[in-house]
């Protein structure tokens, strides 16, 4: 059983799975899916009643979302400690390309180089933390949802929005990693 654990799974597994959750909520009575929502309901649970927006009943609208979040965080967490520890295959072009970044630590999944304390020192480190970060949560927030709740339920429900916002993700992700990416860290030491 934990050989199984400790393997990729197949798309014609983990496809079906991840599909089959939309009907899954559905079946339930929700339409509603994704992290950046966990959010509010997290919020209304600390602080009940201190802010108008956040007086709602998170147990009945979001509890099911908050033990989601938990258990995608503790998921990751047992992946991390107990999963398997082989390298991430990364291309030998992209190896390459990072080196010319000044990017050589490819031993975890994020460069240490950019994603560490030490790294928000530096001008690039902090643009891609801090103020990237500032980005997501702006847009999560303008888009009216996460990548995970517009991509997955929004477009199972047919939803216009939905569509337009998966739209600008990717056409945000294809402008930040061919044009500013390069930029940035080429340029920014």
């Amino acid at each position: 059983m934990l050989a199984w654990f400790n393997s990729e799974w197949p798309w014609y597994v983990a496809g079906p799975i991840l599909g089959l959750f939309v009907p899954a909520l559905l079946s339930v009575g929700n339409k509603v899916f994704g992290i950046s929502s966990s959010l509010s309901h997290l919020c209304s649970a600390i602080a009940p009643g201190k802010i108008e927006y956040f007086r709602y009943d998170w147990r009945r609208a979001g509890l099911w979302n908050l033990l989601f979040v938990a258990g995608v965080l503790a998921g990751g967490l047992l992946s991390a400690h107990l999963g398997p520890q082989h390298p991430i295959a990364i291309s030998d072009a992209t190896q390459i390309l990072l080196a010319n970044w000044g990017i050589h630590d490819l031993s975890g999944v994020a460069p240490g180089e950019i994603f560490s304390w030490h790294a928000l020192l530096m001008l690039r480190g902090f643009a891609s933390v801090v103020v990237g970060g500032f980005l997501v949560g702006f847009g999560t927030a303008y888009a009216g949802g996460c990548t995970s709740g517009h991509a997955i339920s929004g477009l199972a429900n047919l939803q216009l929005p939905s569509l337009l916002a998966v739209v600008g993700f990717f056409a945000g992700g294809l402008t930040a990693s061919w044009f500013l990416l390069p930029r940035l860290m080429g340029g920014l030491q």
